[in-house]
């Protein structure tokens, strides 16, 4: 039986994934999970319906639900989490502010997967934002646990720029493949159009327009969350809730496929800072065991974006460390 663990219970994405991943789409058919749900204390009580709920669904791998406000609690056994609360950007709101009251939140969560976490076997995806310093400020407060056990979730933008290839090339997103996203998940982020591949020939080969793929393709994956929230009046939900479930299912099954995730950068082959948490394109050799996938070209202008990026997530990790 699998502990997994789901931090900001309450919540419209935590909401869209506990039912995806009790009803077996994360670990499949037959592994039984036991779920564990962190709230704030004055949350809590408005958890017990999801409890109830889930509990009507009648779903035979769910061998058992916690609710509590206390991470030393939940995160009790955990061998998957997902780290999905964060406190949300309030109007006139600096991002340095943001970073910093964030910042006591994973620095509490951190600690509390030091002290109660299935420290050898446990699986991090950290997916409240700003996510990649958020897991950065994580890793850094869990000293007993390898720090490439916590990962940046960046899944849900190279989703977003699959579909963006597929529907400028006129062909099925599953004709997409290793489309990854380098750097932070921000407005600089950089979407690897040079080596994402459409059925097997590079995307820029089969699709001819230089100007697109630099400006509207990336601005458009960029910008895609903010189109949601103009449109919908509210954050990706849904779509955030099946990235995390599709990023943490590449960090547990191995596979030969390159997917994105943020991790911190030590030793990595692209001489990108090595103490930030960065976007790269990678590979599962076993569970919870990544490489990432070395000698891939970087154009010009996929460099220049690329420093720009890594340069953001510097001075983000100077505001908060």
């Amino acid at each position: 039986m699998k502990r997994v663990v789901v931090t900001g219970g309450g919540g419209q994405i935590a909401y869209s994934l506990l039912f995806k991943i009790a009803s077996g789409e994360l670990l499949g058919s037959k592994e039984a999970i036991f779920l564990s749900i962190l709230e704030i204390p004055q949350a809590v009580s408005s958890l017990q319906g999801v409890v109830l709920e889930l509990q009507d669904c009648c779903f035979p791998l769910l061998q058992g639900i916690r609710v509590g406000s206390n991470p030393e609690e939940i995160f009790e056994g955990a061998e998957i989490v997902f780290l999905v609360g964060s406190k949300p950007r309030s109007p006139g709101m600096e991002r340095k502010e943001l970073l910093q009251e964030n910042g006591k939140i994973f620095i509490e969560q951190g600690k509390a997967l030091n002290i109660s976490a299935n420290r050898k076997e446990v699986v991090v995806l950290v997916i409240g934002n700003p996510c990649n310093t958020n897991c950065l400020i994580a890793l850094s407060h869990a000293p007993d646990i390898d720090p490439f056990r916590f990962h940046a979730m960046t899944r849900l933008d190279q989703n977003r720029a699959t579909y963006q290839l597929a529907v400028k090339a006129k062909t099925k997103v599953s004709d997409i493949s290793q489309m990854t996203i380098w750097g932070n998940h921000s407005s600089t982020q950089v979407p690897d159009f040079h080596n994402a591949l459409i059925r097997g020939t590079r995307a820029d080969v089969v699709i001819q327009d230089k100007n697109w793929l630099e400006t509207d393709f990336i601005e458009a994956v960029q910008q895609r969350g903010a189109r949601v929230l103009k449109e919908r009046g509210k954050s990706s939900a849904a779509s955030a809730a099946q990235a995390a479930l599709d990023a943490m299912r590449a960090l547990l099954f191995p596979s030969e496929n390159l997917f994105s995730s943020a991790i911190l950068a030590k030793d990595n082959p692209y001489g990108i800072s090595e103490d930030i948490v960065f976007s790269f394109p990678l590979r599962c050799v076993r569970r919870g065991k990544m490489e990432i996938v070395p000698n891939l070209e970087w154009t010009d202008f996929m460099k220049k974006k690329i420093r720009e990026s890594e340069k953001e997530l510097i001075q983000e990790k100077n505001e908060v460390m």
